[in-house]
């Protein structure tokens, strides 16, 4: 547990009720990089997985095995991984999951030696078809050997689900919908699902209710991680009313970094900054230095020529920083950081 410091801000307060851990599934490099105008040479981003890394992450999303025509930025995936498979400075236990869409995507993660793959489902049947031109039955069929082989092969495979609460073509999600396709994932072999409030509409009464739903159908808290866009400004809400029923694991994005390419309201995932704010101020463990994670976000805006959205990121910029918060003790000569 960490300890608060009476200089440092914020001020941990534990609450009870909330998980003591928490990991972080940093999504920055894929998820962030992938919704750029520009293509980031991939040098910056194994440098920036370089440094992700150095904060004590210790799962950080590298990349999709799609084809270049439909998400270009990612089209460099094979030079990525081989780069980072060299890497010494990358620990060997560090966890760097891509996504693959079909078999032929995992024919490729599988030749370089990747060792936790994703899919991408959807529990509407309108972003299915926009995402992968199939319907959710159809997707559902598509990912089955996808599953089966790379767990036959030992990877660990998490699924996404992507439109939980909201869908921009169809409005409101019935929660029965969301539960039957997770279900339908987790049978399939997923061992964590990833429910993805794509368009971040959801509020935290409906985090409870669809967290409830699919614990009584069988798919456990355990199972189970958050991924919320912060369009209206309640990912960090819903990310606790998640962890008060039981969620130990959330997606976050360095620096805010990324949204949806298929989902136009979709402004942008949860800062991780701004998350590690919040769970150090509850006293929750992550192992992740918040100001080095900060210096890491500014570096990486500078390489895309515009400020980071995270306000963490902002308010710590400039400021006098320690792993843990804001260093709030003046300077020698009396002024303020």
């Amino acid at each position: 547990m960490t300890t608060s410091t009476p200089h440092l801000l914020p001020d941990v307060t534990a609450v009870t009720g909330l998980p003591a851990a928490v990991r972080i599934h940093e999504v920055g490099p894929r998820d962030g990089l992938q919704n750029e105008s520009a293509i980031v040479p991939v040098e910056v981003k194994a440098e920036f997985i370089r440094r992700l890394a150095a904060t004590g992450l210790t799962t950080i999303e590298t990349t999709s095995f799609v084809p270049a025509s439909w998400i270009p930025q990612l089209a460099d995936a094979a030079e990525l991984v081989t780069a980072l498979s060299a890497d010494p400075e990358l620990p060997g236990s560090l966890d760097l999951p891509a996504l693959v869409p079909n078999e032929r995507g995992l024919d490729r993660a599988l030749e370089l030696g990747v060792r936790h793959i994703a899919v991408f489902a959807s529990a509407t049947e309108t972003f299915a078809h926009k995402n992968l031109n199939r319907t959710v039955a159809e997707s559902l069929e598509m990912f089955a050997p996808v599953v089966r082989r790379a767990t036959e092969r030992g990877l660990r495979v998490r699924g996404y689900l992507s439109m939980c609460y909201g869908d921009p073509w169809e409005g409101r999600v019935p929660v029965a919908q969301v539960v039957d396709v997770a279900r339908r994932l987790a049978d399939l072999g997923c061992d964590e699902l990833s429910l993805g409030d794509t368009i971040g509409v959801a509020t935290p009464g409906q985090v409870h209710t669809l967290l409830a739903a699919l614990t009584a159908a069988g798919v456990t808290t355990d199972r189970l991680a958050v991924h919320f866009h912060d369009t209206y400004g309640q990912a960090l809400s819903n990310t606790l009313a998640a962890l008060q029923a039981g969620v130990t694991v959330v997606d976050a994005s360095a620096g805010g970094l990324g949204g949806c390419p298929y989902a136009k309201s979709a402004t942008g995932n949860l800062a991780t900054e701004d998350l590690l704010w919040m769970l150090n101020g509850l006293g929750i463990e992550t192992g992740v230095d918040l100001a080095a994670l900060a210096g890491t976000s500014v570096w990486m805006a500078e390489q895309l020529g515009r400020p980071s959205p995270s306000r963490t990121v902002r308010a710590l910029a400039g400021q006098r920083t320690d792993p843990h918060g804001l260093d709030v003790r003046p300077l020698a000569d009396g002024k303020d950081i």
